[in-house]
């Protein structure tokens, strides 16, 4: 699932690895795992476990299996592509892979009092469910989202390995990526001022580490954003099926 777009890179790629461990060297790794065959997406470093982080208080899950999961809200065009592996760092096809995000406003569906005052219950939007293909790849459409107050931008996801084991960890944006964007492109620049917080400053950031933040490619009609998110060793896959909300 190569890109094949014409893109600029506009900042390393990180992999994501066990909470203040080091990172392994691709070449090394593959040399020692005798995982050669390029299945990996990320080509600088590769992880092992990723570090549990809060669920938050904006979790539902509305059973929408979906890629495209803006729902028409405005904000730059984003692709988010995550790939599930074991300890191992070897592709896990089949995981269910649930993401969650703000939108450009700061506002998560589903839930009154927000910012402003705004009450979003009874939609959905910036939320959605894949399942791994082959190479344990999920890809979703969305836009980058926006920020609120006392959190730097981020984004949710929850991994499910079969019907009772799963991770739950946010994904983070380098703060210059952020303030770019919030500075320059609508309707982000309607908000005045950029973030409150940055990623030093938000204490789950920090807890997840440098390595939770993003590898961003800059394509020719939207943002690439990836990471590789390494789960404990799972159960039988055998059936995946929509776990109870709440």
């Amino acid at each position: 699932m190569s890109v094949t777009l014409s893109r600029r890179r506009i900042l390393p790629l990180l992999a994501v690895t066990v909470a203040g461990g080091p990172l392994i060297a691709r070449k090394a790794f593959a040399q020692a795992s005798g995982n050669t065959d390029g299945r990996l997406i990320l080509d600088a470093d590769v992880c092992v476990i990723t570090p549990e982080t809060t669920e938050g208080p904006f979790y539902f899950d509305p059973a929408l299996e979906r890629r495209d999961i803006t729902e028409g809200r405005p904000g730059l065009p984003t692709k988010v592509r995550l790939q599930i592996v074991d300890e191992q760092c070897e592709p896990l096809p089949g995981a269910r892979v649930d993401i969650w995000h703000c939108d450009a406003a700061g506002l998560y569906s589903g839930y009154p009092r927000q910012v402003g005052n705004v009450d979003t219950r009874g939609e959905t939007f910036m939320r959605g469910t894949q399942f791994a293909d082959d190479d344990g790849i999920v890809e979703f459409d969305t836009i980058y989202p926006g920020w609120y107050p006392g959190r730097t931008p981020h984004i949710h996801f929850k991994v499910f390995t079969d019907a009772t084991t799963l991770l739950t960890g946010q994904l983070f944006f380098p703060d210059d990526v952020s303030r770019k964007v919030y500075a320059t492109v609508a309707p982000y620049t309607e908000r005045g001022n950029g973030p409150d917080t940055t990623n030093d400053r938000d204490g789950i950031a920090r807890r997840a580490g440098d390595s939770s933040i993003a590898a961003i490619d800059e394509l020719s009609d939207a943002y690439l954003v990836q990471l590789i998110i390494g789960v404990e060793p799972p159960g039988p896959f055998g059936g995946m099926s929509f776990p109870a909300s709440g």
